[in-house]
């Protein structure tokens, strides 16, 4: 669906295309038709091609979302939970992990929305509190800069983790937005946060880590940029400039902190915000036994490499995650299916967003069934405290956990 705001911003550039001549006339619009100028965002290309297709309608074998953000797109709302658990059932998805758990009486009020009548469907993480009582717009006021903030997080995460917590999920604004009192950006790598890190590894809680953004994100918005039509739907995504650390700055921190905590395990969301260059995540995946990667929102990077994404998804097998940033509607869930499932070629990324993502197409990678076992549920398992048991009651509910059920 396209939002109230992109709607706007739609019409206010089609009115700026009716340019006023010199006799006063307005010229012809830059919509593409009798062969006229074409504006970027009305590109709307219908391919030709002729080929064999297969589109799933479910996964082939139970998933567990291992990346879903509940309280922020549901808002404590019971009937839309109702709604996407009946999506879960319809899609084959086992167990979905929440990152929205918060901490204390927070956790408390997400487990009630969850758990109430969905014990067994899901499973939550914690976020760390970096703000506490300061004031939203003050840094200087924040609790992350008070005295012993990680060991009074420490001993906050193994609250949680008596609580039920899972896991721990970082969000992007450590190392993009949270600033330190000079104003300067709050580092990934900086030692005060070490307790934190540390705590997760002694209470087997993994940390699934957002950091840095596409690598569009952080390149000029200008003719070269393969995402410039998003960035000009959404410029407060853009991270160019010196006002940000560079891409690789960012990933980098990150890796240092892994490599100081090698008992910790550590989730690198969106396939560790690299999907662009595979063989650099292989390479950090071969350096960092405990690093592991989802591949939440990222199947427009993978699906139009499917050469590489498939050698990549092979060898690294036992290291990756299934996730959609979701929760999603079935429209949004299929070409996930599509994709890891089989060979079609040359398909949408997006049901109704085309193209939200890059003006491009993606690939079937047809991933043997083993594999595909691993990366839809069994990895989570190794990985997640509370998902094998969940699975498992899935599993012998009947016929809806098994390849074909209803």
């Amino acid at each position: 669906m396209i939002s109230r705001r992109d709607t706007l911003s739609l019409m206010i550039f089609l009115l700026s295309a009716l340019t006023v001549g010199t006799n006063g006339q307005a010229e012809e619009p830059f919509d593409g038709k009798e062969g006229r100028p074409l504006a970027l965002d009305q590109f709307r290309p219908r391919s030709s091609l002729v080929h064999p297709e297969n589109r799933p309608q479910r996964a082939k074998f139970p998933v567990v979302d291992a990346h879903l953000h509940p309280r922020l797109k549901f808002r404590n709302v019971p009937v839309l939970l109702d709604a996407y658990v009946r999506v879960m059932d319809s899609q084959n998805i086992a167990v979905s992990v929440s990152l929205d758990g918060r901490l204390g009486e927070k956790l408390e009020e997400h487990k009630e929305y969850l758990w109430t009548k969905y014990r067994d469907r899901f499973v939550i993480f914690a976020n760390i509190d970096w703000q506490g009582t300061g004031e939203r717009d003050d840094p200087a006021t924040w609790d992350c800069h008070r005295a012993d903030f990680g060991r009074r997080m420490a001993v906050a995460l193994a609250d949680a983790k008596r609580r039920g917590a899972a896991g721990l999920k970082i969000f992007k604004m450590l190392g993009l937005r949270y600033r330190n009192p000079d104003g300067s950006l709050m580092a990934i790598d900086d030692e005060r946060w070490d307790p934190i890190w540390e705590a997760c590894g002694k209470l087997q809680m993994p940390v699934l880590i957002h950091t840095a953004d596409p690598v569009a994100f952080f390149q000029p918005v200008d003719r070269f940029n393969e995402r410039w039509e998003e960035l000009r739907r959404h410029p407060d995504w853009s991270y160019s400039g010196d006002k940000y650390p560079s891409h690789d700055d960012l990933l980098a921190a990150r890796n240092r902190v892994i490599e100081r905590h090698p008992q910790t395990i550590f989730i690198g969301a969106h396939v560790a915000n690299y999907p662009e260059n595979l063989a650099k995540v292989g390479q950090w995946l071969r350096k960092h036994p405990n690093l592991h990667v989802d591949i939440t929102a990222r199947i427009a990077e993978l699906g139009r490499q499917p050469f590489t994404a498939r050698k990549f998804f092979l060898e690294y097998q036992d290291r990756i995650l299934f996730g959609t940033d979701g929760p999603r509607e079935p429209g949004r869930l299929l070409p996930h299916w599509r994709m890891l499932e089989t060979r079609d070629e040359y398909f949408s990324y997006a049901e109704d967003q085309y193209p939200p993502q890059g003006l491009w197409n993606i690939y079937g990678l047809g991933l043997p069934d083993e594999v595909l076992r691993k990366i839809y549920s069994e990895n989570a398992a190794k990985l997640i405290p509370g998902v094998r048991e969940r699975i498992e009651k899935y599993a012998s509910s009947g016929s809806l956990g098994q390849p074909g059920g209803p």
